[in-house]
């Protein structure tokens, strides 16, 4: 019977946990969508996020090292939870001058990360010249592209950024959720298959 080959029990509930897996990816997935056509309220979103995970990771290693106050590091646990206290407020109160600062960090990354790479690809020659040649290019190439229309960039590039990875990590989420719910359905039907053929009375 059809009903028969469903699972049950672990497998069950491993069943409805990568169900919940694949629609926590179309969650994802939906949100990476309308990020990437609001950019500029997905910049926003991500830096008051951003300020918001300072802060709170500020108040709790601020916590940690008080508890820990006996601790040679003390100082220096207390000065790092400052700091982020700071830097979460300043984030969450000017999410705008934040994502042009980060922005324009970015950038600067995308172009060294590009010259190291380029650099080292005509110089080394090895057998991944090709493909490090194209990445450094690459990086080279968006690093001037940010900069050129910086500050304007700043506007768009964090939350394209931000989107693009709510994207691919949905993404990879239902790929995750529907091959595992495809995994425990065929165990689930191998299992009941081979109990009934040890159940079965053989013929004579």
């Amino acid at each position: 019977m059809e009903g028969s080959t469903r699972p049950t029990g672990e497998a069950a509930r491993l069943h409805r946990g990568f169900g919940r897996l694949a629609a926590l990816g179309v969650i994802l997935v939906l949100a990476g969508l309308v990020g990437l056509v609001y950019t500029g309220v997905a910049t926003l979103t991500s830096m008051i996020l951003f300020g918001w995970l300072l802060l709170i990771g500020g108040a709790v290693g601020l916590l940690h090292a008080v508890q820990a106050r006996g601790d040679s590091f003390f100082w220096l646990a207390v000065v790092v939870a400052a700091l982020n206290i700071a830097a979460g407020v300043v984030v969450i109160r000017t999410p705008e001058a934040a994502a042009e600062a980060l922005t324009m960090f970015a950038a600067l990354l995308f172009l060294t990360g590009g010259l190291f790479r380029l650099a080292g690809s005509l110089v080394v020659r090895g057998p991944q010249f090709g493909w490090t040649l194209v990445q450094g290019a690459f990086g080279l190439l968006l690093g001037i592209l940010v900069l050129a229309d910086w500050p304007s960039s700043s506007k768009y590039v964090i939350g394209t950024f931000f989107s693009l990875a709510l994207l691919f990590d949905g993404l990879g989420l239902i790929a995750t959720g529907y091959g595992g719910r495809r995994v425990v359905s065929m165990v689930s039907e191998q299992l009941i298959t081979e109990s009934d053929d040890r159940g079965r009375p053989e013929r004579r």
